[in-house]
């Protein structure tokens, strides 16, 4: 319980801080018109296949002894995972939040402005016309962190009791020929997936 209860947390942690500036960029790159956004959509759709383990190693560099924040004391901690999945979240939440603009009805824009929304109102307008398709950006990039291993396993370290996750004690156990175990923690993690995306669900059927 101890190995879900850190993987449910540090997966939540990254997920929101990663919204919180996925959310308005992808609000922002859906709704301005400037020179290079296709090659910002080209970047974010790129981003979203990311490799855990190049995330994982960019954030090593970073956080370890020798790299610019290393005096910061975040390699092989929670903070340290959580860094490196809210960078691992943050393409795919602000993707999907530009795909969930982008299919609004354009006709809301014209009546916010004509109203005389300023940009945040805009922007939060948006955000509550199209909250289902951002519910769905976060719900994506969470289960993008919490079922990741390299991440967790180069900046958390697999420490018992501390930044062992669910994806980490799965791959310890198994090569330790403790399948049982492994399986229990694989179970629990389709459990994880299948009650986020069961909430989806039903308050997407619950709200207009």
């Amino acid at each position: 319980m101890g190995i879900v209860w850190t993987s449910l947390w540090i997966a939540a942690t990254a997920t929101a801080l990663a919204a919180l500036i996925g959310v308005p960029a992808g609000v922002l790159v859906a709704l301005a018109r400037f020179r290079g956004r296709g090659a910002v959509l080209l970047g974010l759709n790129t981003l979203m296949a990311l490799p855990t383990v190049v995330v994982g190693l960019f954030v090593y560099g970073l956080i370890s002894r020798q790299g610019p924040l290393g005096e910061w004391g975040l390699l092989f901690t929670p903070a340290g995972i959580v860094l490196g999945e809210c960078i691992l979240a943050l393409p795919i939440i602000a993707n999907l939040t530009v795909t969930a603009v982008t299919a609004l009805d354009p006709r809301l824009l014209a009546t916010c402005r004509t109203l005389g929304g300023g940009p945040a109102r805009v922007g939060l307008a948006v955000v509550l016309e199209g909250r289902h398709g951002v519910l769905a950006a976060l719900v994506a990039g969470f289960g993008r962190v919490v079922a990741e291993v390299g991440v967790a396993m180069m900046l958390g370290g697999n420490i018992r009791w501390y930044t062992r996750t669910m994806t980490t004690a799965i791959a310890l156990e198994t090569s330790k020929g403790e399948f049982v175990l492994g399986l229990a923690l694989g179970l629990a993690l389709l459990g994880v997936a299948f009650a986020v995306n069961a909430a989806l669900f039903t308050l997407r059927g619950r709200t207009p």
